[in-house]
């Protein structure tokens, strides 16, 4: 069942991207937003070869759409999957 949530998830995501910023879309960028239930600009500069202000301009046009959520820690900012995380903290729903 959580599996099968996140596959949904994944899909719904992608064509919202895909919809809403066609400049963007990749499918290795819908893949690293779920990788984590969080994203930090550092893990779109080494996986997708963006510069820094690429990988952080991607990531707050995907902020603007409510999919993530930035959030400040310390001097990082990490960009959390909203309705991912979200799923994850439900937890496993399991009938014995």
């Amino acid at each position: 069942k959580l599996i099968q949530d996140i596959s949904v998830l994944m899909q719904e995501t992608k064509e919202n991207i895909k919809e809403k910023l066609p400049k963007i879309y990749s499918k290795d960028l819908v893949e690293i937003l779920f990788h984590h239930p969080y994203t930090k600009i550092d893990f779109l500069v080494s996986e997708l070869r963006l510069h820094r202000e690429t990988a952080s301009k991607y990531l707050k046009e995907v902020e603007n759409l409510g999919i993530l959520q930035g959030v400040k820690i310390g001097r990082g900012k990490y960009f959390v999957n909203i309705r991912l995380f979200n799923r994850l903290k439900k937890g496993l729903e399991i009938d014995i």
